[in-house]
Formats: C-alpha cells, structure tokens, sequence
C-alpha cells in the first residue's frame, strides 16, 4: 500500500518536516505510481528520475514543498538542460540553458521535478492528443481527453501519480482540463506570477501559469512561493494583502456572486454542466451567499471573439518564430500538425495593424468588463459546455484544419474571457455525472483579488469534498 497516494502536496511535505518520511521516499512512490500508469494514460513524456532521486538525496532548500514531487508541463517554462519541445516535432530538439524564474521559484520552494506533462502542440487545443507525444488519457474514463492544454498534468494529479503539477493557461488551459479530471484549477490575475526570462511575453497578455491540484491549499501555497514579478516585467499584478494560505482559513464572508450561464457562442450547453450551476448555486444560497442571474455582455462583444484569435494567433506567429530562431533554421509546413500551420499562416496574413487593433479593442472590452464587478463581487459560470469529450473530438476534417478552432470555441466558450480581462479565475469540481464524470464550475473573481476565490474555494470544498472521489485509473 502506497502511503502518499492519497495526501496532497501540502501533507506530504509536513511528513518531510516530521521527519516521518524521506523527500526520496516520496519521489520513489512518485515514480513508481508514474510507471504503473502512464502506459495507460500517456501524461508524463520526459522523465528525469535518475536526476530527481540524486535531488532527494541531497540538501533541499527547507520551503513549504521540501522533497514533494512535481512535474513541469512541456510547455513555455525552460528548464535546464532538459528538453522543451512546446508539444512539437518542430521544437523536439530544443534544450534550454537556464531555468525560467518559475522554475527557479518552484525549486527554492524544495519541490523535486520528476519529468514534463504531455501537452498539445503549441498547447493550442482544449485537448491533448499531439502528434509528437500522442494521445493523453482521462483517467474517469480512458476513452475521453482529459482536456487541454494543461491535460497530460490533469491526468497525472487526477490519477494520483503526483500531488500537483505545472500548468498553463492562454483561453482556458488550466480551468478545461480541472474540469475534466475533478480538480481544481486557478488561473491566477495577470502579471501575478513570472513570465521571463526566457519566453518573455510569448502571447501578448493572454498566458497565465499555475498549477492544477487536488486541494485548495496546495494552489495557495504554490502561488504564495511563486507570485511576484521578476526583473523587467512590462506588468505586475497588485501586492497581495497577506499570505494566500491564510486566506484558505478566512471565512469568505457573505458575498454577491451572480450567475450567467448563456453560451458567448450561442452553442448548447449539455445538461449536466447546467445542472452543476444551479446545484452550485443553491449551495452557495445554503452557505448564506447572495446569488442572482445576470449577463457578463458589453457592447462590441460580437467582436471580441475575432479580436481574441487575431491576439492568439499573433502569439502563434511570435512563438514559431522564435522557436526557428533559437533552432537556427526556417518553419515549414512539413514541421507542423495541419491546426498549428493553419493558425501560423493565419496570424502572418492578419497584418501589425489587425494586430494593433485587437490589442487596443481587447483593452477596450476589458475595462468595460470590469464594470461588472460594481455590485458584484464573483460571477459564476460554467467551464465547459460538455462533458469531457471522447478523444478524437477535436479532430479536423481533411483540408479544413480550422475546423478545431470553431469546435474548441463551442466546447470552452467560458474561459477566454479570464484571459483576455486578466481576471483571476478558478474551476472547482462540484458536481458529478450519473456515469461518474466530474462537471466543473467556474468562478471569475475581480482583478488582483484570488484572495476571495481562495476563500470562497476553500469554503465550498469543506461543504462539498471532493478529495475522496476516485477516477478508475488512480493509486
């Protein structure tokens, strides 16, 4: 019997401080749990084990993650000497020689790095199921994505391989697959944690990086040893007013949370993520909040959605371009899944002025976005529209590769919105199908404050728990 499978990030290091287990006792579990699964689920691709047990064995910093395991999405954040491949046969080839300030951040916080999560090329769809590392498995049901981009760490903290993981987030990367594999993901305020120094602004404004985890304290304390801007960042998020671990132990207060539930794109939305709503918001009515129904429009929102893929698919543009840079040699065709060279072709024919004007439009929409929160203090809404959807549902009909643009629209049209206003947002798995799959809930806070969504989070997993639930593929 495996007796860490079951603790979170944070009870596992209090072992270590107890000296009641060994940071390489930990990592061994850890990498005994990714052997027995990963050949079903296929979410850790690179493995650094010989690295990570030398690392346990040795001094860690003493942090509030001393000898925890963890795994770094293959994606944005450098790492050196070991491999970033961005999801891409392209970028297969690329070694970093320096670690990015995250990584630097989550080292001193003692944590030990056992490998990379799978991740889509480019990390672009709402699924993972690249052609470089191949498909990742949910492990509620193996038949189904676990999301995306963020999947290969949702399949792995879901399973239990290990505590919490890296994650990212540009439209939806960390809330879409926490929703999939019932758990928790908050995508914190721009600026809140860093970006440099080796990616820099890869996407405009859009990315935020965090982590996917199966408790409320663990997001809060990985935020509290990694949050605060690096040297030469063109934003920083507002100083937080004290530790977010404390804010996990504050009671929220009565709040006026207001529900909005239609669908930006105008598609359906399946009935269980309806029912995961309103069965949210009587639970929240139950613990004394105010919950009323609104609308999160502003005028121009017809407009947003290209403005979003113009800004996105300029980050596309800047990423390959840098990546061929830094390979020393020129992108083709040939290099890349059909999806990604679509966008790429797509962003270069966009032009700096459309460019330019999304830029200033994207602003425009947010400062009256930000209105919202006058008289309110969280909106909640759905992450997704569907359930987790079979693998292979993201796929494009032959010569039409932008078909996944529109389908990935449909699925999380939700999430964007966070990204593009820089608002603190957050997916919590409250509601379960009657096949046992987990419908996560959104929550979209006002900028700078994930202090109230910890608080409300850390209030809703006490009323509801979801800890003790456990996928088919776990231990």
């Amino acid at each position: 019997m495996d007796p860490f499978v079951s603790l979170d990030a944070t009870a596992q290091a209090e072992l270590v401080r107890r000296r009641e287990a060994t940071p390489l006792e930990l990592v061994d579990a850890a990498i005994a749990r990714i052997e027995r699964h990963n050949p079903t689920l296929n979410a850790v691709v690179q493995t650094q084990f010989d690295q990570a047990r030398e690392r346990a064995r040795g001094t860690l910093p003493p942090g509030p993650f001393t000898g925890v395991p963890f795994l770094l999405q293959d994606l944005l954040t450098a790492q050196e000497g070991h491999p970033l491949t961005h999801g891409s046969r392209f970028g297969k080839d690329y070694v970093p020689d320096q670690d990015s300030e995250l990584v630097k951040r989550h080292r001193r916080s003692g944590l030990v790095v056992l490998g990379k999560s799978n991740t889509p090329e480019m990390g672009l769809l709402p699924t993972t199921e690249g052609e470089l590392h191949g498909p990742c498995r949910n492990p509620w049901d193996t038949s189904r994505s676990p999301g995306g981009s963020s999947g290969g760490a949702a399949a792995a903290v879901a399973s239990g391989m290990v505590p919490f993981a890296h994650a990212t987030d540009s439209g939806g990367s960390i809330r879409i697959p926490a929703a999939a594999c019932g758990l928790f993901g908050l995508k914190p305020t721009r600026g809140r944690n860093p970006m440099g120094a080796d990616i820099a602004d890869a996407v405009h404004w859009l990315v935020t990086e965090h982590a996917l985890t199966r408790s409320v304290r663990d997001s809060a304390a990985l935020l509290d040893v990694t949050c605060g801007a690096d040297a030469g960042t063109p934003y920083q998020a507002p100083a937080k007013a004290r530790p977010y671990t404390q804010e996990v132990n504050t009671p929220p207060g009565h709040l006026r949370i207001r529900v909005a539930v239609r669908n930006p794109m105008g598609a359906a939305i399946h009935p269980e993520c309806l029912a995961a709503i309103h069965s949210a918001a009587r639970l929240l009515e139950d613990l004394g909040h105010h919950v009323d129904e609104g609308s999160l429009e502003v005028p121009g929102d017809d407009a947003v959605g290209q403005h979003f893929i113009t800004m996105w698919t300029a980050g596309v543009v800047f990423s390959i371009d840098a990546m061929a840079e830094r390979l020393g040699r020129s992108p083709e065709a040939s290099h890349f899944e059909p999806f990604t060279w679509a966008l790429y072709q797509y962003g270069l024919d966009q032009g700096l002025s459309a460019y330019l004007r999304a830029s200033a439009e994207l602003q425009r929409h947010s400062r009256a976005a930000l209105r919202h929160f006058d008289d309110v203090d969280i909106w909640l809404m759905p992450t997704l529209n569907e359930l987790a959807p079979p693998l292979g549902s993201f796929s494009s009909p032959p010569g039409e590769p932008m078909a996944a643009l529109l389908r990935a629209g449909a699925f999380a049209s939700h999430c964007p919105m966070a990204n593009t206003t820089g608002l603190p947002a957050m997916s919590l798995p409250l509601h379960w199908s009657p096949d046992g799959l987990p419908v996560g809930v959104q929550f979209i806070g006002r900028f700078g404050d994930e202090a109230t969504l910890f608080r409300l989070a850390a209030q809703l997993e006490a009323a509801r728990p979801w800890a003790q639930r456990r996928p088919a593929v776990f231990g």
